[in-house]
């Protein structure tokens, strides 16, 4: 994997995925958000707490990309999705599936690997 600087509290949140210990914050009300947060946006509360991500989630949406723009043309095609895991909904890219095969409401794991292109972390998908 490529070195590159820090992104402060979202690649503390891919380090804690890829230990397995990945977590969103919940505020007192049961509004779901992913870090980095101070306050909930829904209901403005202060009081936010790190619950463990379920270990599956839902694709509830994807697009398979075939014509990237330069910055991810080594990439292609890829299938970008956004996840359902419990209250929070999670985008990243589907890996380790034929891009024609992804359907909504595959199960999916969460992990993070790396852009072919750039070499940078990205969230990634994984059938489960």
């Amino acid at each position: 994997m490529t070195e590159s600087a820090q992104d402060g509290e979202y690649d503390e949140w891919l380090d804690s995925i890829e230990s397995g210990e990945g977590y969103y914050l919940e505020c007192s009300n049961g509004h779901g958000w992913l870090p980095p947060r101070r306050v909930c946006p829904r209901c403005h509360d202060q009081d936010l707490s790190a619950v463990d991500l379920p270990e599956s989630g839902e694709i509830a949406s994807h697009t398979t990309i075939t014509v990237p723009t330069p910055q991810f043309e080594d990439d292609a095609p890829y299938v970008t999705a956004i996840a359902d895991f419990g209250p929070v909904s999670v985008t990243g890219l589907v890996r380790d599936v034929d891009p024609d095969d992804v359907a909504i409401g595959d199960v999916v794991g969460l992990d993070v690997g790396e852009r072919v292109t750039t070499g940078d972390r990205a969230v990634v998908f994984r059938p489960r």
